[in-house]
Order: C-alpha cells, then sequence, then structure tokens
C-alpha cells in the first residue's frame, strides 16, 4: 500500500493516457468531490487531538471488574515508590467509574482521577471510548504477527514513524499526505475561500497535509502578522510605510516574483483571519485556568488556548467562507519511560480541562448550538507496554481514545475491551496490545460523518480495503 499510486492519481493517468474519449467511462473522483462539497449546505468541523509521545491507555481508561483490576495492581504495582498502579473504585484520589450502554461480558470500567471533566461528558453522551485502535494494514492475529505472515506497518514501536503513519497512512520517510488533508481536498471546494481548509494550531502537521490543499498554520490564540507591516517604521507614519511593497510588490525575478506571491498571500489571508476571529470577540470566553493534580496550582492551559483558537474559527466560519474544516491541535509529553504517574496526571488533567471547555464552547457558540457539527477527535503515537519499567512504560502499540461531539453515540465503549493482564491472544509482548482495530476503520468513521461517499473514503483511506467493518458505529448519521 506504500508504493503503489493512489486510485486518484491513477484514474488520472488513464484518463490522461486515453484521452477525451475516455471521459464518460472514467470515475471523476474530482468531480464527485465538488458534488458532495456543494451539496453540504450545513458546517461541519474534524478537530484532531493530537497526544504526542504515546499516551498510557492503560491507566486512561482501564478495566475494574475484580479479575481485571486483580491483575492490574499484581502487573502494575511496584515495590519502589515509583509504582505507576492507580487507586481503586472509591479510594481517595481513585479512578472514576463509568457505565456504557453496551456491557462488555460483566466487565466494570473506569477513568483516570484527572478526567473528571470527561466523566461528565460521557454520562451526558458526548464522549464515546473506542478500544484499542492502532496501525494496521489488514485485520492481524497473534500467531501471524509472530510469524510475519502478513504486512505489518513499518517500524513499530518507532515515535516519528508510527506518528506519520497514524496521520498518513504511511511511514516518515515516503508519507507526502496525510487523511486530513486528504479529506479536504475532497470538500475544499464546499469553502468561498479553501486558504482555511486545514488549519493546524501545533506547526506543521503531516495530518493536514493534502494533495492540493495547503494546510494554514496559526501560532497560539491569533494570527501571526509580519512585524511592523502595518505601523511606523524607520520613522515613517504608517501610511507611509513601504515594507508590504519591498516584500511583495511586483518583482521581475521569476523566483523572486513566487517568493512575493506567497507573501501577499499570507498577508491577505493574515488580515482576513484576524478580522473573523476579532468578530467572534467575547463570544468565545478565554478558558480558565487549570488545577495541577500533583501541586493544587492553578496555570494556564495550552491546549485550552489552542481550542479556543479552532473555537474563534469556527466562530468565524461565516466571514471566512467555510462550510468544511479539519483542525489539529496537540499536547506532548506522553513519552513515559518516567515518572508517568505524576506527569500523566497533569498531561490528563488539561486534556480533560481543555476538551471540557472546547464543548462548553461549541454548545453555546454566538447563541448557537454547534456541538453536532463540530467532531473532536484523539489520536496518539502509539499505546505502551502494560508491564512497568518501575515508574514509567515503554512504547506499545494498540491504544483507546475518545470522541466527543453532539453527534457521537457516546456513553459508549466501540469495539472490543482486552483481557487485562499478560500472555493473552493481543498480547505482543510486555502487554503491548495487538490493534483490533485500525486507524483506516477510526478514520473512515468520521469521513462518513464529514460527507464523504464511499468512494472517496476508499481514496482517503486505500488500505480501507483490507477490513470489512468500515463504519463503526460511533457516529450519527
Amino acid at each position: 500500500m506504500h508504493h503503489h499510486p493512489s486510485r486518484r492519481r491513477f484514474l488520472g493517468n488513464m484518463l490522461a493516457l486515453a484521452g477525451t474519449g475516455a471521459v464518460p467511462f472514467t470515475l471523476n473522483l474530482a468531480a464527485m468531490g465538488n458534488a458532495a462539497a456543494q451539496n453540504a449546505s450545513d458546517y461541519k468541523a474534524i478537530v484532531c487531538l493530537f497526544l504526542a509521545g504515546g499516551n498510557d491507555h492503560f491507566n486512561t481508561v482501564l478495566a475494574t471488574d475484580s479479575s481485571s483490576w486483580s491483575e492490574y495492581q499484581r502487573i502494575r504495582t511496584t515495590t519502589d515508590s515509583g509504582s505507576i498502579a492507580l487507586p481503586g473504585v472509591g479510594a481517595t484520589g481513585g479512578v472514576l467509574p463509568i457505565v456504557p450502554n453496551s456491557p462488555q461480558s460483566g466487565r466494570t470500567f473506569a477513568l483516570h482521577p484527572s478526567l473528571g471533566p470527561l466523566k461528565e461528558l460521557f454520562d451526558a453522551g458526548r464522549l464515546g471510548v473506542l478500544a484499542n485502535v492502532g496501525t494496521l494494514i489488514q485485520p492481524t492475529t497473534l500467531a501471524q504477527y509472530k510469524a510475519g505472515a502478513v504486512a505489518l506497518p513499518p517500524r513499530l514501536f518507532s515515535h516519528n514513524d508510527q506518528q506519520a503513519t497514524w496521520q498518513s497512512s504511511q511511514m516518515e520517510s515516503s508519507a507526502t499526505s496525510g487523511w486530513g488533508g486528504r479529506m479536504a481536498d475532497i470538500m475544499a471546494s464546499a469553502n468561498g475561500n479553501s486558504t482555511f481548509t486545514c488549519v493546524s494550531n501545533a506547526g506543521n502537521a503531516l495530518f493536514l497535509a493534502g494533495r492540493t490543499v495547503r494546510q494554514y498554520q496559526i501560532s497560539g490564540s491569533y494570527a501571526v502578522p509580519i512585524n511592523r507591516l502595518n505601523d511606523s517604521l524607520f520613522g515613517l507614519p504608517a501610511g507611509s510605510n513601504p515594507l508590504r511593497q519591498i516584500i511583495s510588490g511586483e518583482q521581475s525575478d521569476p523566483f523572486q516574483k513566487d517568493h512575493a506571491a506567497v507573501v501577499a498571500r499570507a498577508i491577505d489571508a493574515q488580515a482576513t483571519l484576524s478580522s473573523a476571529m476579532a468578530a467572534v470577540g467575547s463570544g468565545v470566553p478565554d478558558p480558565t485556568q487549570y488545577v495541577n493534580p500533583n501541586t493544587g496550582v492553578a496555570a494556564v492551559n495550552p491546549l485550552a488556548v489552542q481550542l479556543q483558537t479552532v473555537a474563534r474559527l469556527i466562530g468565524g466560519r461565516s466571514t471566512l467562507g467555510v462550510r468544511r474544516q479539519v483542525f489539529y491541535v496537540s499536547l506532548g509529553s506522553f513519552d513515559s519511560h518516567d515518572f508517568q504517574r505524576t506527569n500523566q496526571a497533569d498531561l490528563l488533567a488539561k486534556l480533560a480541562h481543555a476538551m471540557a471547555y472546547f464543548d462548553g464552547v461549541m454548545g453555546n457558540l454566538q447563541g448557537a448550538d454547534m456541538r453536532r457539527q463540530v467532531t473532536l477527535f484523539t489520536a496518539s503515537d502509539f499505546g505502551r507496554t502494560f508491564t512497568s519499567n518501575g515508574d514509567g512504560t515503554d512504547h506499545g502499540w494498540g491504544a483507546h481514545h475518545f470522541i466527543m461531539g453532539g453527534a457521537v453515540k457516546g456513553k459508549d465503549i466501540y469495539g472490543s475491551m482486552p483481557v487485562t493482564g499478560l500472555g493473552h491472544a493481543l498480547d505482543v509482548g510486555s502487554g503491548s496490545l495487538l490493534p483490533t482495530t485500525s486507524v483506516d476503520q477510526y478514520g473512515a468513521t468520521l469521513a462518513s460523518w464529514f460527507g464523504l461517499s464511499a468512494t472517496q473514503i476508499a481514496d482517503v483511506f486505500p488500505g480501507i480495503v483490507n477490513f470489512s467493518n468500515r463504519d463503526l458505529g460511533f457516529m450519527a448519521s
């Protein structure tokens, strides 16, 4: 799947070879995308929240029935002070029980103590859990994995490659586009200004790289302007400032001309975006400070600030002329080889605080409830091992993730929660989970809600052909 051209490129090449006579017999995905986009009279947005470093899902969503909890405590409790086991249900600072709508063989479940706001969203039906999802090329059994009998994602357990595979279905060295960007390619014609179809508030994101659509990067809570572009410069009044003409004016050299055109577009986009965000104003309040569970100290939550910016852009959708948008935000430092119990508690507190803030803003954005039109999902490099090195965990594979929004069929766990312990049918070593659900299935379910057809989904996720279940059921139609 990594070396063959995409279906769209293949069909494009065939069309070019066959000439115009082949048009009636050739599937034109671009035209189909235009048709789907033109029918998108509503607004929808997908927000990817990437937990960079590989979140330990075993301490995020836990099985608490007696046999599972016994194994959890036996394996994750160590004799030193760095034990990563959490207190049980009802204990001081203990895990938070959740009751999914669909029972799983009499098992019971809970969330990390820092995820109180997410428990409330789960109970309210706006948050779901997807169990044991990860990078897969095709359904794989433990026997096939051990025998090398099927194709496997390249360079498992490598941060860079698994981040790239999660975001693009290709390894880092060959990835050129992400599935968020490929979705945007198809739906961009719904937008009057395609510049703001893909927006990252966490730097350059492979997830948002399209074949034609380019991501717009924004920093912090505002669109970054060119310094001193619109004010006085070297004693000259603002109205006589020549900086814009110098950096984006007419040029004769072709390279300088292209550079000037890029700069001019960037200046115009920044002005448009700033105007749209300013118009939203107090309609998107500043997030409250979160409280570090280890110290009790309140502080600014950078993830909440990123989501505030996303909310402002959604609030300015009419000004920006957009109907379909894909966003990327990120929270780092999840590579918990050491000090996991304290560090993850703080990170998950930030995660829960930011997601609850975003849900609240979407619930009353400019007097309207936008929750059903905006879906946020989490992703990460990989899960982690069930065994502990004393105060941390090592790189794993499958992991549990959250999906949040008004269109999410929440208060449920989708997929099958694996056995708690070691040596079971999904343990590829040290309790690292062999995924039972692929990232392609995860993304295809979101893409279907976003408005893509089955054919378009197959173009965005070429590997989806290997999976019979292409809709995991966690999104309302």
